[in-house]
């Protein structure tokens, strides 16, 4: 497995296939994705995180796709998990640790010591391996369309 940088230009398909898929396995549908906001928004963070942006391959093909950043919340700095995301045909492999270690990587060597993410609450897979991983539901956000999660930064790998 290889973590590359996406180059949003030449990766436009299939980022925007695996966020479609993202919006239609949380809320149903991708209607309400703006496809254009979308790739102005990743190409700025690719710009301002480019080892957080990354395609997630296997033999060169991508299986899944990590958007992770640092950000403000609450007077806090945090560690924020954007996009977690691996085909279907490729969960429930171990691979998902794999993405998770990055992450862990990613955000020790920002010196964050707390990371969230969100996630719609009929994602119950996702929030059970979520939970697996030590995180905690810490409440709805947005009209209950998503649960905010929290975790802490392992200082070793699982």
């Amino acid at each position: 497995m290889e973590f590359t940088s996406i180059n949003v230009k030449k990766e436009r398909d299939t980022v925007l296939r695996f966020r479609r898929e993202v919006f239609q396995e949380s809320f149903g549908s991708s209607d309400s994705m703006n496809e254009e906001d979308y790739l102005d928004w990743l190409q700025k963070k690719a710009e301002e995180f480019p080892d957080g942006m990354k395609l997630v391959k296997k033999k060169g093909e991508p299986i899944g796709q990590l958007e992770l950043s640092v950000r403000e919340f609450r007077g806090r700095i945090i560690g924020y998990v954007h996009l977690f995301y691996l085909e279907k045909e490729w969960r429930d492999l171990g691979f998902g640790l794999n993405l998770y270690n990055y992450a862990m990587k990613f955000f020790r060597g920002k010196d964050i010591t707390e990371f969230h993410l969100r996630v719609a609450p009929e994602n119950r897979r996702a929030i059970a391996f979520y939970k697996k991983l030590g995180m905690k539901e810490a409440g709805e956000e947005l009209n209950g369309k998503v649960i905010r999660m929290t975790g802490s930064v392992n200082t070793w790998n699982l």
